[in-house]
C-alpha cells in the first residue's frame, strides 16, 4: 500500500472519529425544555397574534430609539418595573395582575422577554422568572435579544405599541421563590437534599469583593457558578479576544452545571437575586426538577450579623471613609485652581 493511500485512510479514520465525537457531543448537549428560548423567526411569525406579547426589557429611552416592531415597554427596565425599590419581588400578586392585565398579558398569552445587550440580559430573565413564579407557563426569552433580531435581517421601529388590556390571574408557584429561612436551613446543615448555587463572581464568593456589611458565602454552598461564565463566547472583531455574548447554548450551559444533580431542589442566588434569574432560566432549560431563585440573596444575608458565613470578610468602613476624605480634598483643590 502506498504511503499516500495509507495517509488517506488514516485521515479518513481520524476525521470519522472527530465527526462522531462532535455529533455525540452535539446530541448530548440539548435543552430539555427548548421552548423556553425562542428565535427571531418565532417572534416574527407570532408577534402580531392576539395571544402573543413581546416585551422590550430595556429602558424606555432605548425602546423609543428603536425596538422590535410590535413589542411593548413596561416603562422602565424589567428588573425595576417588576420589583419594588429594594429590588425585591412584589409580595402582593395583585400588583402583577394589574400590571400585566393593563399591558395586554392574559393567562393564555405567550410572553417573550428580550434584552439589548449583555448588560440587560438579566432584565429579560427577571421577567421570565417573575412570570414563572406567578405560575404562567407561556413565558419565553429571545435568545440573543436585539442582536439576534438584527442579525436575522429584521428592522426596528420607533413607534410605541399599546396592547388592549385584559385579565391576568396569578397562580403563585411558591416553590420557585426561595426564602432566607430556607437558606438558613442549608447553611446550618438542616436541608441536605437542597443544592445552593452562588451565581456571583469568584471574588464575591471568597469575600474579596464585598457588597454588603460582610463578604463571603453561605456555608454548604454546592457550587459557585458565576453567571458571566455561562454565556456563549465570541471573538471581539476590534480586540481579537474572546468575550462573553448575550446568547445561551446548551453545550456551554451543560458544562457549567455538570456537577449538580438535576433531581434535587436547586436554589440559585447572587447579590440581589437578579443575576441568578439567568441561572434559574438555565436550570429550567436543562431540566432541573425543582429550581428556585433566592430573591433576597446576599444583599440581605450579608447584612445580618447573626447569620453564619464562610470566608467571612468585613466591609472596611474606616478605609472607605479615608479614601472619600482624600477624594474630597482633591476635588476642593481642583476647585481652588479653577478660581
Amino acid at each position: 500500500m502506498s504511503r499516500l493511500l495509507r495517509w488517506q485512510k488514516y485521515s479518513a479514520g481520524v476525521f470519522g472519529l472527530l465527526l462522531a465525537a462532535w455529533v455525540g457531543t452535539a446530541a448530548a448537549a440539548q435543552w430539555t425544555n427548548p421552548d423556553l428560548l425562542v428565535t427571531p423567526e418565532t417572534v416574527k411569525k407570532n408577534i402580531n397574534k392576539a395571544d402573543w406579547v413581546v416585551v422590550d426589557c430595556r429602558d424606555l429611552k432605548d425602546y423609543a430609539k428603536g425596538h422590535i416592531p410590535g413589542a411593548i415597554s413596561l416603562g422602565k427596565r424589567c428588573k425595576k418595573a417588576l420589583r419594588d425599590s429594594t429590588s425585591r419581588v412584589f409580595r402582593d400578586p395583585s400588583k402583577y395582575e394589574k400590571l400585566f392585565g393593563k399591558v395586554g398579558i392574559g393567562n393564555n398569552t405567550h410572553v417573550v422577554f428580550y434584552h439589548g445587550d449583555i448588560k440587560t440580559f438579566t432584565d429579560a430573565t427577571v421577567g421570565f422568572w417573575v412570570m414563572e413564579y406567578l405560575g404562567h407557563d407561556k413565558a419565553h426569552v429571545l435568545n440573543g435579544g436585539l442582536d439576534a433580531w438584527r442579525k436575522a435581517g429584521n428592522r426596528l421601529d420607533n413607534k410605541p405599541v399599546m396592547k388592549k388590556s385584559t385579565t391576568f390571574k396569578a397562580k403563585v408557584m411558591a416553590g420557585r421563590y426561595s426564602t432566607t429561612d430556607e437558606i438558613l436551613k442549608i447553611a446550618e446543615g438542616r436541608a441536605k437534599g437542597t443544592q445552593l448555587v452562588d451565581a456571583r463572581t469568584a471574588k464575591e464568593h471568597i469575600g474579596k469583593d464585598i457588597r454588603a456589611i460582610r463578604g463571603g458565602h453561605i456555608p454548604n454552598t454546592a457550587a459557585n457558578i458565576s453567571h458571566i461564565d455561562t454565556f456563549s463566547m465570541a471573538k471581539n472583531p476590534k480586540t481579537g479576544k474572546m468575550q462573553p455574548i448575550a446568547y445561551l447554548d446548551p453545550e456551554t450551559t451543560s458544562k457549567a452545571y455538570a456537577g449538580l444533580n438535576k433531581n434535587k431542589r436547586t436554589v440559585v442566588h447572587c447579590q440581589t437575586g437578579t443575576r441568578s434569574t439567568l441561572s434559574y432560566l438555565q436550570l429550567r432549560l436543562l431540566g432541573f426538577k425543582d429550581p428556585a431563585n433566592w430573591d433576597e440573596s446576599w444583599r440581605v444575608y450579608g447584612s445580618q450579623l447573626a447569620y453564619p458565613v464562610e470566608g467571612e470578610q468585613w466591609y472596611n468602613f474606616a478605609g472607605v471613609n479615608k479614601k472619600i476624605k482624600k477624594l474630597e480634598k482633591k476635588v476642593a483643590d481642583l476647585e481652588k485652581t479653577k478660581k
